[in-house]
């Protein structure tokens, strides 16, 4: 079993968020939350709940999962109670996980917080999800209320600053249709790297569901359009030098220092011999697909 990532669902009510395009309204969820009952003492004694997680967390690092994100149907820093449990949870695996990540907006973020996460969660990269490379549209479409507003810049600086590893993860809304040529991209990825200079880079196409819902026909009206995403894959593979294959086919380019991956499957739709992830959910067992309980695996 080749397992790229465990990703980590942390139990919320509701997102701080209301992104246009937002994978997690598409669906209804309804998986139980078991994890409010969860414990774990000062010396490692843990009821079943807690157990039922570490053994699915084991489970992954027994089948060769090195890396763990940290991500939901919300902003994983809603529940920071939750963050600190996990920390301990990995910290009694016979093998932690030395590769934690999580993946946020930014929204409500501050020095502390980050530091928090670089200290406690021994977070290792901070996948910042960015609609568009302005602050205003960026949280227009990410849904974010004033109080929570992110300034691009200013949280890149702090993540930086902690010794976190930066991934800029860009969501390819009508923000990119700008690109009409290779040079365009050059410029841009000139900007990136003097306003944010991040470790990595993933361009993400945004991902419609099946049937009708809002969120299609937000990307129907405002994703970036085909050509965008034509020419940023073939600026990559001419400009950049080819790294590594991830497990789910998907090639690694380093381009100007800075490893750049062009994701067109956010959602592992295709069918593989390999899992881009595993989910555990708060309800304490492991799927393979986001959108189908039947992906049970245990």
């Amino acid at each position: 079993m080749n397992i790229q990532s465990l990703s980590i669902v942390v139990p919320n009510k509701a997102c701080i968020n209301n992104c246009k395009f937002c994978v997690s309204r598409m669906r209804k969820d309804d998986y139980e939350n078991k994890l409010d009952l969860a414990h774990i003492d000062l010396n490692g004694k843990m009821n079943y709940i807690a157990n039922d997680y570490l053994k699915r967390m084991e489970f992954a690092r027994d089948n060769g999962c090195n890396t763990v994100m940290i991500t939901g149907t919300s902003e994983p820093q809603q529940n920071k109670d939750f963050l600190s449990f996990f920390a301990r949870a990995n910290s009694l695996l016979p093998s932690p996980f030395k590769c934690i990540e999580i993946q946020t907006t930014g929204a409500g973020l501050d020095k502390d917080y980050i530091y928090f996460m670089r200290n406690t969660l021994s977070l290792t990269t901070l996948s910042l999800s960015l609609s568009s490379l302005n602050d205003k549209q960026n949280k227009e479409y990410n849904g974010t209320s004033e109080a929570n507003a992110v300034n691009i810049e200013n949280i890149c600086q702090m993540v930086r600053e902690t010794d976190i590893n930066l991934r800029l993860s860009l969501n390819l809304t009508d923000y990119y249709n700008f690109i009409e040529s290779g040079s365009d991209i050059s410029d841009m990825l000139e900007e990136i790297k003097t306003r944010f200079n991040p470790n990595q880079i993933t361009f993400r196409v945004l991902y419609k569901s099946e049937g009708e819902c809002p969120q299609n026909d937000w990307i129907d009206e405002h994703g970036a359009n085909f050509e965008v995403t034509r020419l940023i894959r073939e600026y990559i593979q001419a400009k950049g030098r080819q790294l590594e294959t991830l497990p789910f086919g998907t090639v690694k380019y380093s381009l100007d220092g800075i490893s750049t991956v062009l994701d067109s499957d956010c959602m592992a739709t295709k069918a593989t011999t390999d899992y881009k992830y595993l989910i555990l959910r708060p309800d304490c067992r492991l799927y393979s697909k986001w959108e189908d309980k039947g992906s049970l695996i245990f």
